[in-house]
């Protein structure tokens, strides 16, 4: 006879359906064991009832049995295997056989398997039911959910503000069952992963712990608001506050509570005692500070990982830069694919070429952009025109560019240039779409190539121009270095490792496969495991990595042992796009506001980072790097001076996703094209928000649309809405988004468009970049639990929330880039929690909190304090600075230095209150700026940590330390100096003008110097020699004379006499890559032989050298006197690629004999050369050999702006691919004269074959007939009035794409064909009056090119547009 197992056993003596009523009392029915089929009947409700055979028909027992034994017999598996596998029967089966404990639900009720299953006793391993098991193998994580709870429900505003009354026995129940289960959860967490009933158990769990933080915010809030009413904030409010609290009636409150939390209660009670039918096991668990080990070790760790990396990958990297290289003269684009499985290191190779110094010498734009899977053109185009350098002068064009396509912008930006284009972790096979792309990248220079990373094979067919590069596993000595150094980090010496553990290392080698990811992760895993056990356990639970599973196993089992709250720290990554740059500041506070980090004897924010740090050390994040705000950053825009971001491994951001797919919702590419990482399979809900989502990431155009249209059907709980774009549109349904926790916005509105009264759980906010608005409503201030609140960038905003003192839990205050902000709200010191406030503003008016309140506030970070002049010398010591752990700190009397501010307040007053303002001893970054008084306090001197020091517009500074402090005092630390407008400043020490007297060096780590408006500074301080710097800039400082040793110096932006000028570089020949020379006065009989003896001096360093020592690339040279000078110099750079020369008078002719020296010359820019005519009448007779006519062979792009007297060019070369040229009126030609004469018009462009791209602007000497060349893509007239006809040798023109001519009123004809204009797909033709109709074949292309802007009357038999004609507006513009 069968017996039945004590767990059914309990559960059928429970079930209402088994019991019989006896005459007095309800007693449970005796079992009959001797039936052996226990049938389940699921309800529409997903209730399940138990009832044994006698009540219903059942299968008989020895049926199912001799079934099963016959398909164990057939399939050799063990009896409670083979009941896994049985499909589709509604019943339990209890049967005594090998499995006695077999109690297994057949069918999809995955619920009540597992509920009833106990652990198979045999060793093979149970076929998969319904999902497979290896789909769960991330551990759910529940346990912290139900932590939070249980902290918000023991809170002391609860019982302080009697929230609860009325309600005290739910609430103690709810004390004593929330423990109970926290006891068992993380045994439970464990058993999901191979019980589907615990996984779906853990689900309704979480399910209820979600409703139950919601109910316990609600009623934390209810506290909050009591206290502030109490505190006097209604009254200060102005306003009707029943709009704001519609529930603040306490007897309406506790009846609604009390339904909600009686809901919450009955859950809770019932997830218990299915608990204990599971016999869960308790597990301690270390408090969360615990569980964090010292990462001290970890940067360490990863350098020392890539070093490995590097080293195994070195002859790839070597043949992929060859390759490169190789190409330097292949006119078609090149694409070099790199295939390989995930964590192979594709990306990490892509690094390694991208960052080779021969790499970055040969390419003169190099381009990074991470593909993934959102392979769509428009945002692919886009993300990588952002990648660009920005340019400093871009006129007219950034403005144009808005009203470009994406595809536009990005031929704009690789036209003529020689680029390297990493696109990486490319996953679609888009034939088309890589058509439009790559024809729009074959625009570039020649030479120009893509280098692409990806999985697919097939990918790397349909991009590939070259054989692609198969990444081949890491060899095991590489991978076996790897995980050495990750799992024995904690040990200094290699001898302190257990003998016992080195010797398991080679058979963890071999569960990685070469992936060095792999054994990174696997590493860090056994660096927190110190016994031989533990070590065995993770190499028998890490499987083999296999070109089907790939490595996401092993990084699973990675995450898998992480502590519970950091898996959910982490999990919640998944919210953020792959290859995102994540801001970790901002990271670590989403993850307390949400409630991740649990800690009540150490500072949130600090386990935070120790949880990230953890994190990171085990692989789990990656590029942790500081990024340096630029100073134009930081004096014009108010930028942080740095910050730290990461990003994460797409592999791993697919762990994140297996555990949160059904949370987390996406939308990163255009509101038509959205993929999510959610699915639904109910038709009434959108597409990609179901009502599981709880955390939404928006980068797609206008995401308010994409909202709206989307919540109209669904009601999610959303706590997160991070949205990463502009939002034009308003926001509707805003009842909708009540649960939200944490939000950011980047509005185009001038208002904020979301209501306070929906917020009350709101905690972080982040509505930066919102230019437009003005000010934030006052009844922000009723979102009591917000802890941060970050408004930087905010140009227009005026004043903040005067009630913002009632918002106490407010942590973080970010308002820096907020020029128009004139003062801080009243009684900013009882915001006791602000531990960040980046920008405080000064006000005059009485209301505004003064600077002295701050002297209680533990602030930290960052700090600027604006508006210096309005505070006295007694709020500065109440300031209390020196006590503040600040890193940064900026000190301004007025928003905007003036050059021309000549009316001060007392220097004194302004001396008193930066002594006042001493900063602490730990400090990194100072900025003083429009500071009064002629000295610096001495605490100047005596920051031993300083790292940057930027001074701007102290007009009247003297010197800048004081004489009273030591003297051998040096800045050892010291990496950047900035000094900019000090027009008094003389010298930098009061007691010499030359510097220390001690033999300290100098500023021996300074790496950046910036030196500019300092009129009357002599010399740079101490003994002139720099070992660590690399970049200088010095310009308006006519007196400052040096003669400083860099050997490191790269990049040299210097004004003066030619003599110093010449000097400086002669000394740094073999180090300078970048030069910028400005000549600043004029030459006299003295000057000029000085100036001769230094270029001499340049000419015997060459000359005792190589070529190969002399590595200058870029040169720019402005104010030049003589073209000697310009010719010597040149000369001794032969790598030169990069030439630009501004406002050289003295140039007339064209420099033939600078031009043939320059055989690597790239780029040739000539500007305001207002005496630059052409060839000299000695050159004008024709060269017999054809050779030496061949000027600058390798030139690409030629610019020529604002030289008047320019009448014609120099011969340029075939290889030349871009002309543009601007306001030379006098411009007769835009080719040599020897190109022209005495040759038949098709031979006019021999030499010139290769123009791609052809610029006219304001030429107006050009008259007549202007000849095309046949390779030309793009032109662009403008203002050229004289132009009567465009011509070509070939009237095709097929490869014109982009044709522009504006405001050329002689022009009257185009070159016409059967076949023109085939490839145009942008024209534009705007007052030409001598137009008057378009060529035949142009009229033809009408309606079909992508944007078309033309003048009405050029349309001949076309429809002329009209506004209330629709159909005919295709004819002015489609796109």
């Amino acid at each position: 006879m069968a017996k039945l197992h004590p767990m059914l056993r309990s559960q059928l003596y429970a079930s209402s359906s088994v019991t019989r009523t006896d005459s007095n009392t309800q007693m449970p029915a005796p079992l009959d064991t001797s039936f052996c089929v226990v049938f389940v009947v699921v309800d529409a409700t997903d209730q399940w009832n138990m009832y044994l055979s006698p009540q219903k028909q059942a299968i008989p027992a020895f049926v199912l049995s001799a079934f099963l034994k016959g398909k164990q017999a057939a399939r050799k598996q063990c009896f409670f295997c083979l009941l896994l596998s049985c499909p589709h029967h509604f019943l339990l089966c209890i049967l005594e056989e090998p499995c006695p404990c077999a109690l297994v639900l057949l069918g999809a009720h995955t619920r009540v398997l597992s509920l009833c299953t106990s652990a198979c006793p045999c060793s093979c391993e149970p076929p998969a039911l319904g999902v497979p098991m290896a789909e769960l193998v991330a551990t759910m994580v529940v346990g912290p959910l139900l932590s939070i709870v249980k902290e918000k429900a023991s809170s002391y505003l609860l019982d302080q503000y009697k929230v609860m009354k009325g309600m005290e026995e739910q609430h103690e129940i709810l004390m004593r069952k929330l423990p109970a289960i926290l006891d068992i959860i993380t045994d439970a967490e464990e058993a999901a992963a191979h019980r589907e009933g615990a996984a779906a158990w853990l689900q309704a769990v979480k399910k209820v712990a979600y409703e139950a933080n919601e109910v316990f915010d609600e009623f934390k809030y209810e506290a909050l608001r009591r206290k502030a009413k109490k505190q006097g904030h209604y009254k200060e409010l102005g306003f009707n506050v029943v709009k704001l609290f519609p529930t603040h009636n306490r007897f309406v409150f506790r009846k609604r509570m009390g339904k909600k939390l009686c809901k919450i209660v009955q859950a809770i009670e019932v997830l218990v005692t299915e608990m204990n039918a599971f016999g869960f096991k308790y597990q301690q668990q270390p408090p969360v500070s615990s569980q964090l080990r010292r990462t001290d070790h970890s940067t360490t760790d990863q350098e020392e990982v890539k070093e490995i990396i590097n080293e195994s990958r070195a002859n790839d990297k070597s043949e992929i830069v060859s390759t490169l290289v190789g190409q330097a003269n292949n006119a078609d684009l090149t694409v070099v694919p790199i295939v390989g499985m995930g964590g192979q290191g594709k990306t990490t190779l892509a690094q390694l070429v991208y960052n080779e110094p021969a790499i970055e010498k040969h390419f003169n734009l190099l381009l990074w952009v991470c593909v993934s899977d959102c392979f769509d053109v428009d945002s692919l185009a886009k993300s990588i025109v952002e990648a660009a350098p920005k340019k400093k002068d871009p006129g007219t064009e950034a403005a144009a560019s808005k009203k470009k396509t994406p595809l536009d912008c990005l031929q704009d930006v690789v036209s003529g240039q020689r680029y390297l284009l990493v696109l990486d972790d490319v996953w679609a096979r888009q034939v088309q779409i890589w058509r439009q792309l790559k024809a729009r990248l074959q625009h570039g220079g020649i030479g120009s190539a893509v280098l692409t990373t990806t999985r697919d094979g097939g990918v790397a067919e349909i991009m590939g121009t070259v054989k692609a590069h198969d990444l081949v596993a890491l060899e095991d000595k590489f991978i076996k270095k790897i995980i050495k150094t990750t799992a024995f980090s904690r040990f200094k010496k290699a001898e302190e490792r257990p003998t016992e553990l080195v010797g398991m290392v080679d058979k963890i080698v071999e569960r990685c496969a070469g992936s060095p990811l792999a054994a990174t992760a696997l590493g860090s895993l056994l660096c927190t495991k110190t016994s031989k056990e533990e070590w065995e356990a993770i190499s028998i639970r890490s499987n083999v990595c296999t070109e089907e599973t790939g490595i996401l196993p092993i990084l699973k089992l990675s995450y898998n042992d992480l502590p519970s709250h950091m898996k959910q720290c982490f999990a919640f990554c998944a919210v953020f796009p792959k290859d995102y740059e994540i801001d970790v500041d901002k990271l670590i506070q989403l993850w307390i506001a949400h409630g991740f980090i649990q800690e009540k004897q150490v500072r949130l924010e600090t386990v935070g980072k120790q949880i990230f740090h953890e994190l990171s050390s085990r692989s789990f994040f990656q590029d942790v790097k500081q990024i340096q705000a630029t100073v134009e950053e930081i004096v014009y825009d108010g930028s942080c001076y740095s910050r730290t971001t990461c990003r994460i491994h797409d592999l791993m951001h697919d762990v994140a996703l297996s555990v949160m797919e059904k949370v987390c919702a996406l939308a990163t590419m255009e509101p038509a094209k959205i993929e999510s990482v959610v699915t639904t399979e109910e038709s009434s809900q959108s597409e990609w928000l179901p009502n599981t989502a709880r955390h939404l990431f928006l980068s797609c155009r206008d995401p308010a649309k994409k909202l709206n249209s989307s919540l109209k059907n669904s009601s999610p709980a959303i706590q997160t809405l991070l949205c990463d774009t502009y939002m034009s549109s308003s926001l509707q349904h805003l009842s909708k988004y009540t649960s939200l926790q944490a939000l950011q916005l980047c509005s185009q509105r001038r208002s904020f468009q979301l209501k306070p009264k929906h917020l009350h759980h709101l905690r972080y906010l982040d509505l930066s970049r919102s230019r437009y608005i003005k000010a934030l409503p006052e009844d922000v201030s009723i979102l009591y639990n917000l802890q941060t609140l970050n408004l930087s960038g905010c140009e227009s905003l005026c004043r903040l929330p005067r009630q913002m003192k009632y918002m106490t839990s407010l942590h973080h205050l970010y308002t820096h880039g907020c020029p128009q902000l004139k003062c801080m709200p009243t009684d900013l010191r009882k915001l006791t929690s602000l531990q960040t406030l980046t920008c405080f503003v000064a006000g005059s008016d009485p209301n505004c909190s003064k600077v002295g309140e701050l002297g209680n506030l533990n602030l930290g970070g960052q700090l600027k304090l604006r508006n210096l002049a309005n505070v006295t010398e007694v709020d500065a010591k109440a300031a209390n600075l020196v006590n503040k752990e600040i890193r940064e700190l900026r000190l301004t009397w007025n928003f905007r230095w003036d050059y021309y501010e000549t009316s001060w307040r007392d220097n004194e007053e302004h001396a008193k209150v930066l002594e006042n303002l001493k900063p602490h001893d730990g400090l990194h970054a100072i900025g003083i700026q429009s500071y009064g008084a002629t000295t610096f306090p001495t605490w100047m001197t005596m920051l031993q940590n300083i790292v940057e020091i930027h001074l701007f517009n102290c007009r009247k500074l003297v010197w800048l330390f004081s004489g009273e402090c030591d003297t051998s005092f040096a800045f050892p630390n010291l990496k950047e100096l900035m000094l900019k407008g000090l027009v008094c400043l003389e010298k930098w020490w009061e007691i010499d003008n030359d510097g220390m007297q001690g033999e300290a060096m100098m500023f021996p780590l300074l790496e950046n110097l910036h030196i500019s408006d300092c009129v009357k500074l002599k010399a740079l301080p101490g003994h002139p020699t720099f070992p660590k710097l690399q970049n200088v800039c010095i310009k308006k400082c006519p007196g400052l004379a040096t003669t400083a040793k860099s050997p490191k110096l790269s990049v040299l932006k210097m004004e003066g006499r030619e003599v110093e000028l010449f000097l400086w570089v002669a000394r740094h020949m073999t180090s300078l890559s970048n030069l910028e020379l400005t000549t600043i006065e004029q030459s006299t009989d003295t000057t000029s032989m000085g100036a001769e003896n230094s270029l001499r001096e340049m000419v015997n360093v060459k000359e005792n050298g190589n070529d190969q020592d002399f590595p200058l690339e870029v040169l720019v040279l402005k104010d030049t006197e003589s073209v000697v000078s310009i010719t010597e110099l040149c000369a001794c750079f032969v790598h030169l690629q990069d030439l630009s020369i501004w406002s050289c008078d003295v140039l007339v002719h064209w420099p033939e004999t600078l031009f043939e020296g320059l055989v690597y010359l790239r780029k040739l820019l000539i500007r305001h050369c207002n005496n630059l005519t052409g060839y000299a009448q000695a050159s004008v007779e024709p060269s017999t050999s054809p050779e030496t006519r061949q000027l600058l062979p390798r030139l690409e792009s030629l610019t020529i702006r604002s030289c008047e007297s320019l009448v014609e060019l120099f011969n340029v070369p075939a290889s030349l691919r871009t002309i543009d040229i601007s306001n030379c009126s006098k411009l007769e030609s835009t080719f040599g004269r020897k190109q022209q004469q005495g040759e038949s018009v098709s031979s006019i462009h021999q030499g010139s074959c290769s123009i791609e791209r052809l610029t006219l602007y304001s030429c107006n000497g050009l008259t007549g007939v202007l000849h095309l060349p046949q390779s030309l893509k793009r032109l662009d007239i403008d203002n050229c009035g004289g132009l009567t006809s465009l011509e070509s040798c070939s009237p095709e023109l097929p490869s014109l794409e982009y044709l522009e001519l504006w405001e050329c009123k002689t022009l009257s004809s185009l070159p016409d064909g059967p076949q023109a204009y085939s490839s145009l797909q942008h024209l534009r033709i705007r007052y030409c009056p001598g137009m008057k109709t378009l060529p035949a074949s142009l009229q033809q292309r009408l309606g079909s090119i992508e944007e078309e802007y033309v003048d009405a009357r050029l349309y001949g038999y076309k429809p002329r547009p009209m506004l209330l004609k629709p159909k005919t507006w295709k004819y002015v513009c489609k796109g």
